[in-house]
């Protein structure tokens, strides 16, 4: 299945490596032995070597991973988070995302490169990239700080995540 280049998405294929360039900026994906990536008009088609064994795979997660990229450098991608508890506050400064968690310290986070942090309220976190992957596993890491609890609900969730409350203890 072949991937659809937009209007002002350009793409440079070499051996061992694929750029997309688009309004938002330039991601590149290595290539890996075996599969090909061949330009044909708009569309990109991605090729794999029918005697490796699991080529298959490797090449719908390549057709996968360009498709990604093609939405990050046209709208890119974001994650919001929600910050659930009494005293819970996030807030950016400079290149760090200083959060409050009901720890007896602050716990600065470095904003990595390529990524873009916003809290438009002090409960709100949103993480805006163009790679899904590091978008992703930037949130991941925010969330990591206090995951929600299933007792209460109190922790960093993601604003599309249902936590199932468990029941308290009876006596």
């Amino acid at each position: 299945m072949p991937v659809d280049l937009p209007q002002g998405v350009t793409a440079t294929i070499g051996a061992e490596a694929v750029t997309l360039k688009g309004a938002k900026g330039s991601l590149t994906l290595a290539l890996k032995e075996g599969v090909k990536v061949v330009q044909q008009e708009k569309h990109l088609e991605v090729q794999a070597d029918t005697t490796g064994e699991g080529m298959n795979a490797i090449a719908g997660a390549t057709r996968a991973h360009l498709a990604n990229m093609v939405m990050g450098v046209t709208k890119g991608y974001e994650k919001k988070l929600e910050l659930v508890g009494v005293g819970y506050r996030a807030a950016v400064q400079a290149k760090n995302l200083t959060l409050t968690l009901g720890y007896s310290h602050l716990i600065n986070f470095a904003i990595p490169d390529g990524i873009t942090i916003e809290t438009p309220t002090q409960t709100e976190i949103i993480v805006k990239g163009i790679d899904r992957q590091r978008v992703g596993q930037t949130a991941a890491e925010i969330r990591g700080f206090r995951p929600p609890e299933p007792y209460k609900g109190k922790g960093v969730k993601y604003s599309d995540e249902k936590i199932s409350l468990k029941e308290a203890k009876k006596k």
